[in-house]
């Protein structure tokens, strides 16, 4: 396997970099331009395309294509890819929503994947000037601006009811809401982007997300980056089932009900999970 190390090494500033140009943008939201993408895709902005670019032409450049593939949420799928042991997964920004709502809740995610399973792992929260990174067997970590690194860790709360779930204000269905209310815990929050709910877990600052897909699905860059964080953070995330997500496959969305925890009840969870929909599903 390639020295992950060596490669979070050459990565980082180019997490910093894209979380640079979506500030750009941010701090001059007249030059921001929105287009519809259509159906359940939402909105992409300029900004979101420049950081896209940005992020792809600083990989590339660095590590190649001959070793590496690459798969962003705003560049056009090659499947050729699917030949690839190793592939990068980008969202140039998740939270496009919260970033044209100005809520302060956005990030770059960037993560790469060894034969279907992330193995690095960056989240940049450039409002708040921070980079989440992650790499397998090596522990998760906070960054700040003049680089300074410590360690993170989820919380150690046992008990559901101690427990504080990070939800989304706008991806709720009925489904969802039913988990929400037969789930035991101490509070809900609201974070905007997938990568934001992660690092507060990975962080000890909330405990459990779930996920429940209706018309649409998280997609692969939603979850690649964030999860190799919250699991080297000592934190869970699987289908409710227990069975782990597999990426880089010829479809990219992550259906069905997706559970990410603190790692001490999560089984307990899934099931609650699975009993709370499985009236609705019949």
């Amino acid at each position: 396997m390639l020295n992950l190390n060596e490669i979070m090494s050459l990565t980082r500033p180019i997490a910093w970099g894209a979380g640079d140009i979506l500030m750009k943008y941010y701090q001059e939201p007249q030059d921001l331009e929105i287009t519809f993408k259509g159906g359940e895709e939402g909105n992409v902005t300029s900004a979101d395309l420049a950081a896209n670019d940005f992020i792809l032409s600083q990989l590339k450049q660095t590590f190649g294509t001959d070793n590496f593939a690459y798969l962003s949420e705003e560049t056009e799928d090659n499947i050729d890819r699917l030949d690839h042991e190793w592939v990068w997964i980008i969202d140039p920004m998740d939270g496009t929503s919260d970033f044209i709502r100005r809520t302060n809740e956005f990030a770059v995610h960037i993560g790469l994947t060894y034969r279907q399973r992330p193995v690095l792992g960056l989240v940049a929260t450039p409002a708040q000037d921070r980079l989440f990174q992650g790499i397998l067997g090596n522990g998760a970590y906070i960054e700040t601006r003049d680089g300074l690194q410590q360690p993170i860790r989820v919380s150690n709360k046992i008990a559901l009811t101690e427990m504080v779930v990070v939800a989304s204000r706008s991806h709720r269905n009925y489904q969802l809401e039913n988990i929400l209310h037969q789930l035991p815990k101490a509070a809900e929050i609201a974070v905007g982007s997938i990568g934001g709910k992660f690092a507060a877990i990975a962080s000890g600052h909330a405990d459990v997300y779930i996920s429940v897909s209706g018309k649409s699905a998280p997609k692969d860059w939603d979850y690649c980056a964030p999860e190799i964080i919250l699991t080297e953070a000592g934190g869970q995330l699987t289908h409710s089932d227990l069975s782990l997500l597999s990426y880089n496959n010829l479809e990219l969305r992550q259906w069905g009900t997706i559970v990410a925890s603190n790692g001490h009840c999560h089984r307990e969870i899934c099931q609650i999970s699975q009993e709370a929909i499985a009236p609705i599903m019949k």
